[in-house]
């Protein structure tokens, strides 16, 4: 199929000048490419910053809520990984995010990798090399909350987007993350 026009990423570009104009913000290249990218943010992070870490926060499973299996159109009582992780360097911490993963769409390889061990999903899914697709959800500016300013020691509200993770036509994995505004503002054009 031959589109006429290449826009496959005008909805993007419009949906990052929609959040500058309503917020009254520039954002650097830096923070475009970190909400708007379909690929792992892990792999920037690592460019940026010369390999970054994770310390898992919260990791624990629980029987999916209404709005959980809505989204994955799993029942409620099915069983998922709800994760809470920050990716630093060094003692600097760079991106909070949150995760649900329906435990019946991952293999137990990765099952494994993701509950015993601080991976990002992103090397996670590198070193099995599964297939995958990410599709953006929001992308928004969002008010800090407590566990954020102690972690951050900052009270700016923050830069936020999420994601879908998609193998074989099916959500896999749900991710939110999230950044101070005022990050990764260094890397100005």
């Amino acid at each position: 199929m031959i589109k006429e026009e290449n826009n496959i990423n005008k909805c993007l570009i419009d949906r990052i000048n929609y959040l500058e104009n309503k917020n009254n913000i520039e954002l650097s290249n830096t923070q475009k490419i970190l909400l708007t990218t379909d690929g792992s943010i892990t792999a920037i992070l690592d460019v940026l910053y010369n390999k970054i870490t994770l310390k898992t926060i919260n990791q624990h499973v629980e029987k999916a809520n209404r709005e959980v299996s809505n989204h994955f159109n799993i029942d409620e009582s099915e069983e998922v990984n709800n994760r809470t992780i920050i990716m630093h360097k060094d003692d600097k911490p760079l991106i909070f995010a949150k995760s649900y993963i329906p435990l019946s769409r991952i293999n137990k390889e990765i099952k494994d990798s993701l509950m015993t061990e601080d991976i990002p999903i992103g090397r996670i899914l590198k070193n099995y090399k599964l297939e995958t697709r990410r599709e953006i959800g929001d992308i928004e500016v969002i008010k800090s909350e407590p566990e954020l300013e102690e972690i951050y020691k900052t009270d700016e509200d923050f830069l936020s987007r999420n994601y879908d993770i998609i193998h074989n036509n099916e959500k896999i994995m749900w991710i939110q993350e999230m950044f101070p505004i005022g990050y990764f503002r260094e890397y100005l054009d």
